[in-house]
């Protein structure tokens, strides 16, 4: 099981949930929340990378706050600054980076739902995100302007078919412009999933196969690209 913990994030402090492996040390990986907030779920996701071999470390974006009712999620996420956003996830690269149990300097990235779109956004920012993951997700908010070239490694994207916020339409763009900026990029969609099919503490979205899938596929990014 992880822990709490707290590191610097550009003059001010952020927390998150971190996870190490029994071995004491592997490669680095960041894991973003969905717009919940950091749930229980989220803590899970950084325990099953940490029993893969991966320190994970999953950042509390609403510093404390969690939701169970839609709304109010979708209020904490347009509501959420994405400067702030930005230098949070910039200070959990640097902790791992340089954590004692962190071996290497490339760090990986995952990210569900909200958090699919910041774990993009995120490998533009931090030259070290050498493998970045993105669950169904988009970049949503209209002040945040990524520079697409400015990433430094790939990315792998897991997508639902049924999924009105990250559909063909919005994803598929996405994808033509990562590719055009000379990003190495791949994309799968997952047939008769619905958006979150990878949450197993929602049973009316979550698809066991899909999510098996999809995770095996993302362990075996993580470990083609964070040596």
């Amino acid at each position: 099981m992880g822990e709490m913990v707290e590191f610097p994030s550009n003059g001010s402090s952020c927390s998150g949930y971190l996870a190490v492996p029994a071995s004491g040390s592997g490669p680095g990986v960041v894991v973003i929340q969905e717009w919940w907030g950091l749930v229980p779920h989220i803590k899970t996701v950084c325990d099953r990378l940490a029993d893969d071999g991966f320190v994970a470390l999953a950042v509390d974006l609403y510093h404390g706050a969690t939701t169970t009712e839609p709304d109010e999620a979708g209020k904490l996420a347009m509501g959420m600054r994405i400067d702030q956003a930005g230098r949070d996830m910039g200070g959990a690269v640097s902790h791992l980076v340089q954590h004692d149990a962190v071996s290497g300097d490339a760090v990986g990235s995952v990210g569900f739902c909200m958090g699919g779109g910041l774990s993009l956004y995120l490998a533009t920012l931090a030259p070290a995100v050498k493998a970045c993951t993105m669950y169904y997700g988009v970049i949503p908010w209209p002040d945040c302007k990524p520079q697409f070239q400015n990433i430094r490694g790939k990315v792998l994207g897991h997508f639902a078919e049924n999924d009105g916020s990250a559909s063909h339409a919005k994803v598929d763009p996405l994808e033509r412009q990562l590719k055009g900026a000379g990003v190495p990029t791949e994309f799968h969609w997952y047939a008769g999933t619905q958006h979150a099919f990878f949450n197993d503490a929602r049973p009316e979205v979550y698809n066991a196969e899909a999510a098996q899938l999809s995770y095996r596929r993302t362990l075996d990014f993580f470990r083609a690209e964070l040596r």
